[in-house]
């Protein structure tokens, strides 16, 4: 059952097309928080509330640079979820 609830969460959270736009950005590597919001064209509180639920539901993986926050793709989670989803479907 808490897979089903996690799989839940992450077509929610990819359902939403800014967060799926932030995992799309992030597939060609990493980028500075401050380097997202201006190519999704959201104001920065939006665009960290969306980095935020990608965070908490494991898709994304921080780490600091100085001052920045850099954003990466949790590949192994995005696998996983991938995984589960082609087996409940197929």
């Amino acid at each position: 059952m808490n897979k089903l609830l996690n799989l839940k969460k992450y077509l929610l959270a990819i359902s939403e097309p800014n967060r799926l736009a932030i995992l799309s950005l992030l597939k060609n590597g990493e980028k500075c928080a401050c380097d997202i919001h201006p190519k999704l064209k959201l104001p920065q509180n939006l665009s960290s509330h969306h980095l935020k639920v990608l965070k908490n539901l494991n898709l994304l993986k921080i780490k600091k640079e100085g001052n920045k926050i850099i954003y990466y793709r949790n590949e192994e989670a995005i696998k996983n979820y991938q995984s589960i989803l082609t087996k409940k479907i197929i």
